[in-house]
């Protein structure tokens, strides 16, 4: 059977039409390339970054800021030494890229000068820490991104 140039050009369209068909009902349905967004609510994060900016930047004032180690138990985070560890109030976010599920947030509350996060509620892999805090009437914002 003799093909001509414009059987050859409607098969042509036909099969990268079917290449191009495969790869978007693969992206569809296939469940390791289902994405989710980084925060629900995209906008309103938006609107509190420049506040976000601030207090990196006071922090970065600082002669100490906080330090981390993974031990043990856990994580532990050192506030600065210079601090009255009693008056640290805030919250952490600790934000697991990979599954939402894993996402937890906690209040500050500081009966030793550091805090640990528990090594039961840490999977391994990698973490996105957020720790916004305040000391009186000074606030501050540690990120951090750590693999655990």
């Amino acid at each position: 059977m003799k093909i001509n140039w414009g059987t050859g050009i409607v098969l042509a369209f036909v099969a990268f039409i079917s290449f191009i068909m495969y790869f978007v009902v693969t992206m569809l349905v296939d469940k390791k390339y289902e994405t989710e967004l980084v925060v629900e609510d995209y906008y309103g994060q938006e609107l509190k970054f420049q506040a976000d900016l601030d207090k990196l930047n006071h922090a970065n004032t600082l002669t100490e800021n906080i330090k981390y180690e993974k031990t043990t138990e856990g994580i532990r985070f050192t506030f600065p030494k210079d601090f009255d560890y009693k008056n640290i109030t805030g919250n952490v976010f600790l934000y697991r890229p990979s599954n939402k599920q894993l996402d937890f947030e906690s209040a500050i509350s500081l009966s030793d000068p550091y805090l640990l996060i528990p090594d039961k509620r840490l999977v391994d892999g990698r973490w996105n820490i957020m720790i916004d805090w305040q000391y009186k009437g000074n606030f501050y914002l540690f990120k951090q991104s750590i693999n655990y």
